[in-house]
């Protein structure tokens, strides 16, 4: 591991970031996916391992769900929401037709209950109903769905409703969709959603007869693929059979995706050859993981003298296995450290390599904010060193 030292930083370093964020690792596979598009990426470094017309724009049926499930991640996160809240049920989210709640007008359900419905029974209802609670209007939150598909780069996709119901204008690629699963997998707590195999539901308005709804996954691999842990199915006659599907196994973590395949059984059998093959041939090595304290650094001239600075993200490299040795880890920090700072304020950055290509890096940044000294405090310490 080398460490390096710089007394600035200039924007130049994230140029190749900016221009080429996800490695292809290889076109050259000998075998085909029966699917329109298909694509494999590692969910840890966005490396893509395997791609078939990955940016061609195609409907993404209930895949669209990634987003809307992605937006209220972000907003739990950032505390703009709660699980607990509670969601009135909207003419117009009642009227949604295909897989649904049966949800009614004045109902109330929890985001959590939403939730779980999207996530299971891939619920257009509770689509509608939780984007009208994020952003005030569906119409609202479809801009902003819009507005981080291309934020993630996602420069191939337009979202016209919250769903995934046939819609014109309505598309996506493979490419695309595994970045917004990526971003969708950062958040642990989805899992608990994603991975429930059954589950019932009450629905309907209290002062009436409520009905208890029996929930099931159509996403099979939860039960038939060892390590799988995700995603989302997804079906119309339009877009046919799609699926992004996650898996985890001896730390990697690949993200697989599949659209426009003829038939249930082949989206997962085909999703299930992607993932074999990514884990007969790769292997991920951990490099850093979130808030991962980095080094103890000096701060001139602050209240607080030492500070931890930390990954920013998780950060792991993808390589064939058997050359797990072979990746470098390189620590680039700020010499100096100069109070003021910032919670969160980038100090420096980890970058790993393999044979002199750059795999990946992740920003250092402060565990905490430090305020500037006062005098008192300078003159409290030039006195306590005085005395010893």
């Amino acid at each position: 591991m080398k460490v390096r030292y710089l007394s600035f930083f200039s924007f130049l370093i994230c140029i190749m970031l900016i221009f080429n964020s996800f490695i292809i690792v290889s076109n050259a596979v000998d075998f085909d996916i029966n699917a329109k598009a298909a694509l494999l990426m590692d969910k840890g470094s966005g490396t893509v391992i395997y791609e078939k017309n990955a940016h061609d724009k195609l409907p993404p049926a209930s895949l669209t769900k990634v987003m809307t499930m992605l937006l209220v991640m972000e907003a739990l996160e950032t505390k703009m929401i709660t699980l607990e809240d509670k969601v009135l049920i909207s003419e117009r989210a009642a009227s949604m037709g295909g897989s649904q709640l049966f949800l009614e007008p004045g109902e109330e359900k929890t985001v959590e209950d939403l939730m779980k419905g999207i996530a299971v029974a891939s619920a257009n209802d509770g689509c509608v109903a939780i984007g009208e609670h994020v952003s005030g209007t569906e119409e609202l939150f479809i801009k902003r769905m819009n507005e981080r598909a291309m934020e993630l780069g996602m420069n191939n996709t337009q979202f016209m409703n919250p769903s995934g119901l046939p819609q014109e204008g309505h598309y996506s690629t493979a490419y695309d969709i595994a970045l917004m699963s990526r971003e969708l997998l950062k958040y642990p707590k989805v899992h608990d959603w994603l991975t429930i195999w059954m589950s019932t539901m009450k629905v309907g308005l209290p002062h009436k007869k409520q009905t208890t709804l029996e929930l099931t996954n159509t996403n099979k691999l939860i039960r038939t693929y060892p390590g799988a842990n995700g995603i989302k199915t997804g079906y119309t006659s339009d877009a046919k059979y799609c699926l992004s599907s996650s898996a985890t196994k001896n730390g990697l973590t690949l993200i697989s995706v599949i659209l426009g395949s003829p038939t249930s059984d082949i989206r997962f059998a085909e999703a299930k050859k992607l993932f074999n093959y990514g884990y007969a041939t790769y292997s991920s090595v951990p490099i850093a993981k979130k808030n991962q304290i980095v080094e103890e650094l000096t701060v001139e001239k602050g209240k607080e003298t030492k500070i931890n600075v930390v990954a920013k993200e998780d950060l792991s490299a993808l390589v064939k296995k058997g050359e797990e040795k072979t990746v470098e880890k390189e620590i680039v920090l700020v010499k100096v450290l100069k109070a003021p700072l910032q919670k969160s304020q980038k100090v420096g950055e980890i970058i790993i390599t393999k044979d002199g290509q750059e795999l990946g890096r992740v920003d250092i940044i402060t565990e905490k904010a430090v305020l500037s000294a006062s005098f008192l405090d300078i003159f409290g310490r030039i006195l306590s060193k005085t005395m010893q």
